[in-house]
């Protein structure tokens, strides 16, 4: 009886964001797929130059260029750097460093703006910390910079960086409209205060409402109306314009899900995502401690006796349809995430979704209908990723999806494959992010790499280790749910670098450039692992597979030797007007103390680099005549 209980528990948790699915594939179905033309450039693979002619032949060996990965070299870290712009890095981490400085960042700022006027202070913040680590306010401001670096290697990923700076009192305001349900959903009653259950890390928590908190540098949204995941979207769409025109559709834009609908139904989704998850280890009957591998898929007879051992009585394979909602495939096997089936399904989910009742011995709907309002709004955030989706593939742009918290990151990522799976038939459009620092990183992307090779999709992905990582460890310890976080920086490491290994494996098991990874690392290390196994998996620089990614304004002395090597490498650049952009700059300042022992190596190379143009009479350094001297010599 008790795990028949645990068993009927889990099922009670699929409330009603499973109808979350039918609207999503409803709105999926009911929105044209767009008739796709192949580039006029031909290129499937995701990073390259939209001038490369793209190869999709059996590998021939790839020379890899000789390339100090020590990256101490001054000079090459820096020939696409003025004097001027060497100074001023060197003056915005020598102040990042001023612990005092950084604690009252916001009164000083709130003073200099009084004391020098609107004019004069942001001329200072655009000779200073703007000037830095933002490209500029719009899409013809930040075209010069972007093109400069472009001719020295270096690509951009564009994040319209404005936001509102509101008090934490609003936030957590916010917070808690945005995520609250509208109704009690079904199965409420039962225990969600344990970690078992999943419940309580996917509910909202008045502690935990401001989400910038102990977050550096993400950007955060929160859900005012639906009016304004309009505008955000409209937002979106000028950021893929800016892409088209200033990167010359080289680069790609930077999208966050949750400035685009409310989130309590990012909330729902991956609660039931998870349980899901849950459902299909308990089916299998996995051992406790095994590793698991991703799989979604097992046999239906297998399927069958575990829905009958839970009290699910079958007649026929028409209930265990209406029961499961999954895919049964030709050899066989369920998928139970695999949502595809859902185009098929014009009923109410309230009837399709039953268990037996223990008290009646009938079977009763666990999933309780959407109010109209609820499914208003869920049709309207996937109506909005849609709509970029579909822009950026006609603009030949690709968009980023960024991740977020855990407790959203499950309906995120679901959300991206499915966009993925629609628009990257012909090449890559949508790409997904993974945090590595999450002990479930690797299940993570070996089921959608699976997925995306049995659908058979351009797979395009970023790896980073994570920005949460404070915020998610605090909230998992008081709301009392698994830490998802890996014990320690090591750990998370070796994450990164088994990611790094498999997604360079699989690349030799497809269909050459049907997956491309970017690599986004500040960390030597990581990146030097990373030259390795692209020479240890025959993947070379100039097929464009795997490519690496920083901030602008940070790491310079890795990403510029990198990209004039002959590396695809990307800066995250930000963009938008000063004012708006201050509270960005806010937590990059603090970004800087917490990363001071990386920072110090960058101010010891600009240094170096300073002294040798003094010593050398090259003060006023040119970098476009250098270019050209060498483009000419070479």
């Amino acid at each position: 009886m008790a795990a028949l209980g645990r068993q009927q528990h889990l099922f009670r948790l699929f409330k009603a964001s499973f109808a979350h699915r039918n609207i999503l594939r409803q709105c999926l179905h009911t929105t044209a797929c767009m008739s796709t033309q192949p580039s006029s450039h031909g290129s499937g693979a995701s990073f390259k130059d939209l001038d490369d002619k793209i190869v999709i032949n059996e590998p021939t060996p790839r020379i890899h260029p000789e390339l100090d990965l020590s990256f101490n070299n001054a000079q090459e870290a820096y020939k696409s750097k003025r004097t001027s712009q060497l100074l001023r890095a060197l003056l915005v981490f020598n102040l990042c460093s001023i612990n005092v400085l950084v604690e009252n960042q916001k009164q000083l700022l709130k003073w200099s703006r009084k004391a020098l006027g609107q004019r004069l202070f942001k001329l200072l913040m655009q000779q200073t910390f703007f000037g830095h680590f933002v490209a500029g306010e719009d899409q013809e401001d930040i075209k010069p910079l972007i093109t400069a670096n472009r001719q020295f290697g270096v690509k951009s990923i564009l994040d319209y960086s404005a936001e509102e700076d509101i008090t934490e009192q609003k936030a957590v305001e916010a917070e808690l409209m945005g995520c609250a349900p509208e109704h009690p959903p079904v199965g409420s009653e039962a225990d969600t205060t344990g970690a078992d259950s999943g419940g309580a890390q996917f509910q909202v928590h008045e502690q935990f409402g401001d989400r910038r908190q102990k977050v550096v540098s993400a950007r955060t949204y929160f859900y005012e109306n639906e009016l304004q995941c309009d505008r955000n979207m409209d937002i979106f769409l000028n950021c893929i314009d800016a892409v088209s025109y200033a990167t010359e559709k080289s680069g790609l834009a930077a999208i966050k899900l949750t400035a685009l609908g409310r989130p309590q139904l990012l909330l729902q989704m991956s609660e039931v995502l998870t349980t899901v998850k849950n459902f299909i280890t308990l089916c299998q009957q996995v051992p406790e401690g095994t590793h698991v591998t991703g799989e979604r898929r097992f046999e239906v007879e297998d399927f069958d006796r575990r829905l009958s051992e839970m009290g699910v009585m079958l007649k026929d394979k028409g209930s265990r349809k209406r029961i499961s909602i999954m895919e049964i495939t030709q050899n066989g096997q369920v998928d139970l995430l695999d949502w595809q089936n859902l185009l098929d399904i014009n009923h109410s989910l309230s009837k399709l979704f039953l268990v037996p009742d223990l008290k009646t011995g009938k079977l009763r709907p666990i999933v309780e209908g959407l109010t109209e309002r609820e499914e208003d709004e869920m049709k309207n955030m996937l109506r909005r990723i849609n709509a970029l989706a579909k822009y950026a593939e006609e603009k030949e742009v690709r968009i980023m999806i960024d991740a977020e918290q855990t407790y959203f990151q499950c309906a995120i990522s679901r959300l991206t494959m499915e966009m993925m799976r629609k628009f990257n038939k012909k090449r890559s459009v949508v790409f997904n992010t993974y945090q590595c620092y999450l002990k479930q990183a690797y299940n993570n992307i070996v089921v959608d790499l699976n997925f995306a090779a049995r659908e058979d999709f351009y797979f395009g992905a970023k790896l980073v280790r994570g920005a949460y990582m404070e915020q998610e460890r605090e909230r998992a310890e008081s709301v009392g749910y698994e830490d998802p976080i890996n014990a320690t920086y090591e750990a998370t490491t070796e994450m990164y670098h088994s990611l790094m290994e498999e997604v360079m494996r699989q690349i030799n098991r497809r269909e050459r450039g049907k997956i491309a990874v970017m690599v986004a690392s500040h960390n030597e290390d990581t990146v030097r692992e990373a030259v390795q196994l692209m020479k240890k998996y025959n993947i070379g620089p100039e097929d464009r597979l795997i490519c690496f990614g920083q901030l602008l304004g940070m790491c310079d002395h890795v990403s510029f030797p990198l990209g004039q090597a002959g590396y695809s490498v990307y800066k995250y650049v930000p963009f938008g007007p000063v004012e708006e952009v201050l509270p960005y700059l806010s937590r990059r300042a603090m970004e800087n103390r917490s990363m001071l022992k990386k920072t110090k190596k960058e101010r010891r190379l600009l240094g170096e680099e300073l002294g040798r143009r003094l010593k050398t009479g090259q003060l006023f350094y040119d970098p476009m005549a250098q270019l050209a001297t060498t483009t000419t010599v070479g």
